[in-house]
């Protein structure tokens, strides 16, 4: 009975480990975050000078205005002949037939070309070339003559697309008949005459 009880006795806590260094980490992070946050704002949000630049030049036009009443009339009638020829387009040049004839030549001469290929493959399977020469009577037309050759061109283009309409209603029932390429062909050497080739 006489067992030896072990002797309790009170002793302090030991110290909690010191967290300061975590403490300014958490600090550090916030300030950063602000300071972005702040300068985010700073470079995004519409500042009041904005408007200020934009109200001062209109401000100017309206004390002008205000200031000289009278000669008002005057102002307004002399931009008006001023904002005419802006309105209106730049009259077109006139090109001259050297530089049409370069402009229109490689339709013109894969004309005869494809009349030739149209005369071997006589029948359906020529369509597709005829529709590529339509596509080129299109891109002819597009194009700007001379003055001194537009009427003769225009109506030269009309005769040969309504040439190549005759070809390709023939092409789609069978072969088309000799006097109808020829006409074609006869239709596209006008218009090569025409500009010289």
């Amino acid at each position: 009975m006489d067992e030896q009880q072990p002797e309790l006795r009170w002793a302090p806590l030991p110290a909690p480990p010191k967290r300061t260094g975590r403490i300014w980490l958490i600090v550090g992070l916030s300030v950063a975050a602000l300071a972005i946050v702040g300068v985010l704002l700073f470079l995004f949000l519409p500042r009041g000078d904005g408007p200020t630049p934009g109200a001062s030049p209109s401000s100017t036009p309206s004390a002008s205005a205000s200031a000289t009443p009278t000669p008002t009339p005057t102002p307004s009638a002399t931009p008006a002949p001023s904002q005419t020829p802006i309105v209106d387009p730049p009259p077109a040049t006139d090109p001259t037939i050297e530089a049409f004839r370069g402009q229109v030549s490689g339709w013109l001469n894969d004309a005869p070309r494809g009349l030739d290929i149209i005369t071997g493959a006589n029948g359906p399977d020529a369509l597709p070339v005829v529709e590529t020469l339509q596509q080129d009577v299109q891109r002819l037309s597009d194009a700007q003559p001379p003055a001194s050759i537009a009427d003769g061109w225009r109506d030269g283009l009309s005769v040969y697309s309504q040439r190549l309409t005759d070809l390709q209603s023939a092409l789609t029932v069978g072969a088309a008949p000799a006097e109808t390429i020829d006409a074609a062909r006869a239709a596209v050497q006008d218009l090569r005459a025409l500009v010289g080739l």
